[in-house]
């Protein structure tokens, strides 16, 4: 099959769905690929390599026309222009963009979501949000180290003593456990809150304290047990008494890290501007929630402002600003993902509904929009 291999042109985007790793194995399988030029260049991956992998550069036209597309981001309105009908596409297409899918269904393409992807075992090679997020979680606390006027680790030296900075980390998924650990090495003091009793034992596993707060009644029990490995929106009674506990924690930190997503919601808030107001001058948040909104509604998404003499940083692309390996990973990603519908030398896609990755990727087939 020729597979087709874009440049991605949304702002900001500098990953790339293919590298030369990837596209060797697809090539040892039988299958053509067609690299856009310059498509990696953003990821320190040049069209020679791709060259010397066994591709062949291209331009736009090129790629898409390819029966097969291959995109870290859904296709722009003027993408979507040069893909013929009845292309298959994969990518992190956004599952709640209701008008996202549509253009694709009236496009008459067959799109697979790889976001949409179950949280099994089976899937975990193939989870775009959890290696993605990995990186995310790095890149907050490398950036809020940056934004801090102080060092992390504690410092005895012969002019006095620096002390430890104080990390809270609000959200403990993929991306907050990732930043538990990196602020670990960094030397901090670290602190972690989550709605979900379960990851109590990781937080203290990676040596950070987790910020305790009891369930009352069943209701709070049941919510925060979550569903796929997502949070749930928790009762009113148990977010007051975790917003009194995370309000001293925050008032007494130098970075604040904010992870907290509900898919297809906007993000909850967990720093309020009074909270923001109760601290030090110089601290940090870094807002990993700025695409859904934010955790603090004082968020800028795409700026870093300073308000009350605290920084907040709304970076919406984390993982972007590492993209050689963000586009390593994601490419792995989605070679695994093809094993489930490209068979060696196939010069179709085999879309096998009873499998239940290949079911809930699916958002459209020729015409037919089958994600509601």
């Amino acid at each position: 099959m020729r597979i087709g291999v874009p440049r991605e042109t949304a702002a900001g985007e500098t990953r790339v769905a293919a590298t030369p790793e990837t596209v060797k194995k697809l090539k040892a399988q039988g299958h053509s690929l067609h690299v856009q030029a310059g498509a990696g260049l953003s990821a320190s991956v040049t069209d020679e390599a791709y060259v010397a992998a066994g591709a062949e550069i291209t331009d736009a036209a090129g790629a898409f026309g390819c029966p097969l597309v291959l995109k870290v981001r859904a296709p722009s309105v003027a993408e979507r222009a040069l893909i013929p009908a009845s292309t298959a596409l994969i990518g992190m297409l956004n599952p709640f963009d209701k008008d996202g899918l549509q253009g694709l269904t009236d496009a008459k393409l067959t799109a697979f979501a790889l976001e949409a992807a179950p949280r099994t075992t089976r899937a975990q090679s193939m989870d775009v949000l959890s290696s993605q997020a990995n990186l995310a979680g790095y890149k907050a606390v490398m950036i809020g180290a940056d934004r801090y006027q102080r060092i992390f680790p504690m410092l005895m030296t012969a002019a006095g003593t620096v002390k430890a900075a104080r990390v809270v980390i609000l959200g403990v998924g993929v991306a907050g456990l990732q930043a538990i650990a990196t602020a670990k090495r960094l030397g901090a003091v670290i602190e972690a809150s989550d709605v979900r009793p379960s990851v109590k034992e990781q937080v203290e596993s990676l040596g950070a304290k987790f910020i305790d707060v009891p369930y009352e009644t069943a209701e709070e029990k049941e919510a925060a047990e979550g569903v796929g490995g997502y949070a749930r929106p928790m009762p009113p009674s148990w977010l007051e008494r975790q917003k009194v506990e995370v309000a001293k924690r925050v008032a007494q930190a130098d970075i604040v890290i904010t992870t907290a997503l509900i898919p297809g919601r906007p993000a909850p808030v967990l720093v309020t501007e009074d909270m923001v107001k109760a601290m030090k001058p110089g601290s940090v948040i870094v807002d990993m929630a700025a695409p859904q909104g934010g955790n603090c509604p004082l968020t800028e998404a795409g700026r870093t402002v300073v308000k009350h003499g605290v920084t907040l940083v709304g970076e919406t692309n984390l993982p972007a600003l590492v993209a050689a390996d963000a586009s390593a990973l994601y490419a792995r990603n989605v070679l695994d993902f093809l094993k489930l519908v490209l068979e060696k030398d196939a010069a179709a896609l085999k879309i096998d509904l009873e499998d239940d990755i290949v079911k809930a990727c699916l958002m459209c087939r020729d015409g037919q929009l089958l994600r509601t």
